[in-house]
């Protein structure tokens, strides 16, 4: 229930004083799941990896697929992850939500995605046809 209070003005004229409210119920605490940031990383690697050639996943679908698992849902962190760590597994499969990466690694990209045979529209992953998502058990 709110009230408002008026405090007189003028004899015509009122205006707000203060607004009551009722309050608010405080939000649970969020309890994250125990994972170190090192498994974390281990996770991402883990699962791109797992992305068959000629198919993608944006940075936002990785840290998806692994949110309930690791209790993280950042894209920024998975780009994070693969700009350190990433140079080991299959890099060009993870794109940004566009279906691009970064002009540095574009051409380089590109040459693997033609190799694979990964769907293209432009210099772009199309991520309609090309999109994956990891089965049940992630």
């Amino acid at each position: 229930m709110t009230t408002t209070r008026r405090a007189v003005v003028t004899a015509s004229r009122t205006r707000l004083f203060c607004v009551v409210t009722a309050a608010t119920p405080a939000s649970p605490p969020i309890l994250w799941p125990a994972v170190t940031p090192d498994e974390y990383v281990e996770a991402v690697l883990e699962l791109v990896e797992r992305i068959p050639p000629g198919q993608a996943m944006s940075y936002g679908a990785v840290a998806d697929a692994l949110a309930e698992r690791s209790g993280r849902a950042s894209a920024r962190l998975v780009g994070a992850i693969m700009s350190r760590h990433g140079s080991g597994v299959p890099w060009h499969r993870v794109v940004n939500a566009s279906g691009g990466m970064p002009p540095a690694l574009a051409a380089e990209a590109r040459a693997r995605w033609l190799a694979e045979g990964t769907p293209l529209r432009q210099d772009r992953v199309d991520m309609r046809a090309a999109g994956w998502w990891p089965g049940e058990g992630m």
